[in-house]
């Protein structure tokens, strides 16, 4: 079996001159196989980036396209093709969007691997330990505090035990801050796992640690991206200074950058999402490193069905993996792109064992969105 080529596919629910928000855009892959198997995978980063990584033709050993990399290569050779992919991107892929665009393509080639042994991806990552995993929702927060009381009871109404907010108005006024926090716990009620994700927005140690001190009395489970992921100090005096944990890292990618993370910010809950870390292939050791610093690992996760697809099967195989994020956005990329996306039940995502990732994806939604 050979790999024939790669589709990158750009989809954005706005115009491309309006303002897009989480979950309105998305870029997808297929790696098609002469076999007839054509495996799905996707980046959660900026589309028209990821396009130009996969497609860019080569201007020297270290700086070639993806696709140019895998044309006639075994798509089962996962981890060699990886190697192959990181070698050959060398000079603009070791981390950020190259990494992102890797991840894309080695997802697709797990689905791959899957189809083609007749099994599960979870199975060739060495079998499941869980028929299924509990879910927290998440929800960007309105922008009147008071507003969120009814998004948060209605996400309880639906089973889930654990919920987190952020994004939106959250960050960029301590009182809202306040407010909005004091408002959600009201409303669900202290039985609720309450978390809260600030994008960076909290921006330097000391007003991390005034608002951390100041929200004490919500019992908060944890607290996410205080800070940027690359102010490691500033996790560390967090750590070990805070009564909830601390939590980060979706904007890192492969197990360079985890291994620093882990060594130096001393948080309690490492976030690595599948679609930007290096896919699969890279979460594997990253969860590895994670276990080695007794570090939890939950996956970062705010995208499409294919993501969330991913992340499950991921996590069925990996012995601590018993929590992820289930996104609350309304887009029709989360919502509809694929058809049978891995439903919520009583506070749990069911492990799905179709072959593969069990991906199909609405083709007339891909059409409808589609920017060519």
């Amino acid at each position: 079996m050979k790999i024939t080529d790669i589709e990158v596919i750009h989809l954005r629910v706005p115009r491309e001159n309006e303002v897009c928000t989480w979950g309105e855009d998305a870029v997808i892959v297929k790696v098609i196989t002469d076999s007839g198997i054509v495996g799905i995978g996707e980046a959660d980063s900026s589309p028209s980036v990821i396009k130009a990584c996969i497609e860019t033709p080569n201007s020297n050993l270290y700086c070639y396209g993806l696709k140019s990399l895998l044309l006639g290569e075994n798509p089962l050779e996962i981890e060699r093709l990886w190697n192959k992919m990181y070698w050959g991107s060398n000079y603009m892929g070791r981390r950020g969007a190259g990494i992102h665009a890797i991840s894309a393509i080695d997802i697709a080639l797990w689905d791959i691997a899957g189809q083609y042994y007749n099994v599960p991806t979870h199975t060739l990552l060495g079998g499941k330990y869980r028929e299924k995993i509990q879910a927290y929702g998440t929800f960007i927060p309105a922008d009147r505090p008071e507003d969120n009381r009814e998004i948060a009871l209605k996400l309880v109404q639906q089973g889930f035990t654990s919920i987190k907010f952020g994004g939106g108005v959250f960050g960029d006024n301590p009182d809202v801050d306040y407010e909005i926090v004091r408002h959600v716990r009201e409303a669900v009620g202290d039985e609720i796992e309450v978390q809260i994700d600030l994008a960076s927005k909290w921006g330097t140690c000391g007003h991390a640690l005034e608002m951390c001190r100041r929200l004490e009395k919500f019992n908060l489970n944890w607290i996410e991206e205080p800070v940027l992921a690359d102010n490691l100090s500033s996790y560390a005096k967090l750590s070990s200074k805070v009564s909830q944990k601390i939590a980060g890292g979706e904007s890192l990618t492969t197990r360079y950058e985890f291994s620093d993370f882990l060594e130096k910010s001393h948080v309690d809950i490492v976030q690595p999402d599948i679609t930007r870390c290096g896919g699969i292939t890279e979460m594997k050791k990253i969860y590895d490193l994670a276990q080695m610093h007794g570090t939890r690992l939950i996956p970062h996760g705010f995208s499409t069905g294919i993501l969330l697809s991913a992340s499950v099967h991921f996590l069925a195989a990996c012995e601590h993996g018993t929590m992820m994020e289930y996104s609350q956005s309304d887009s029709p990329l989360f919502t509809d792109l694929v058809t049978n996306k891995l439903p919520f039940e009583n506070g749990y995502v069911s492990v799905s064992d179709m072959p593969g990732l069990g991906i199909e994806l609405n083709e007339d939604l891909v059409a409808k969105y589609l920017v060519n």
